[in-house]
């Protein structure tokens, strides 16, 4: 009888801590996490941006490169290179789902025709020299698909942008500022522009996309 006793007790116990665990780590702990991840920022959502009609234009995280029609204005900021699995190809079509980090090292003769490509083509578009063209403006990043460009880069685009809109170079350095985001923490990295979200302050919409649809 005591056996069963010292028994039936430690089912008891063990219940009632499985169940308290279970209550913690099952339920408590990740609706905290899901609380959590919705305070002040929509990163758990994917960080959509919205046009000025509501409709969600792209993601704050990842950059995509605007495309504009042969000998129409170009009125937006570019991203970086975004990777390609191509070895034939310096520029990225600009589709995220496609994008993936160029396997070259910094010793190859193709990666090294690709800076020079893209260093040309860029200085031809900005209509600067090409020693002017940033060193990020002719590599991609290590996610493929960096929405951040360095303030540097964005300068070189001001003028280009400000003919296109009709906008001041001031107005549009301004809009700049607005997206730029300092050093982490003050030290650490170096500051950024956020190529996507600074288009969008710029005008530029999502195509067939309503209100109501989203």
């Amino acid at each position: 009888m005591r056996t069963f006793s010292v028994f039936f007790k430690q089912v008891v116990a063990g219940f009632t801590v499985l169940s308290a665990l279970t209550v913690l780590l099952g339920i408590g702990y990740p609706a905290a996490v899901w609380a959590v991840s919705r305070i002040g920022s929509d990163s758990a959502e994917g960080s959509p941006i919205r046009d000025a009609s509501g409709c969600v234009v792209g993601s704050s995280l990842i950059g995509v490169d605007t495309v504009v029609a042969d000998g129409r204005p170009d009125p937006y900021f570019h991203t970086r290179v975004t990777g390609s699995v191509a070895d034939d190809d310096a520029f990225a079509a600009g589709d995220p789902s496609a994008a993936l980090p160029l396997n070259q090292g910094p010793s190859s003769d193709i990666l090294a025709s690709f800076i020079e490509q893209r260093r040309a083509a860029i200085a031809e578009r900005e209509n600067v020299d090409p020693v002017a063209v940033p060193v990020d403006a002719v590599t991609g990043s290590g996610s493929g698909v960096d929405p951040d460009i360095s303030p540097a880069y964005a300068e070189l685009q001001v003028p280009r942008v400000a003919a296109a809109t009709g906008n001041s170079r001031d107005e549009v350095r301004a809009l700049v500022a607005a997206n730029t985001d300092g050093r982490q923490f003050g030290f650490l990295g170096q500051a950024t522009v956020n190529v996507a979200t600074l288009n969008v302050d710029l005008g530029l919409t999502a195509p067939d996309c309503s209100t109501t649809g989203g």
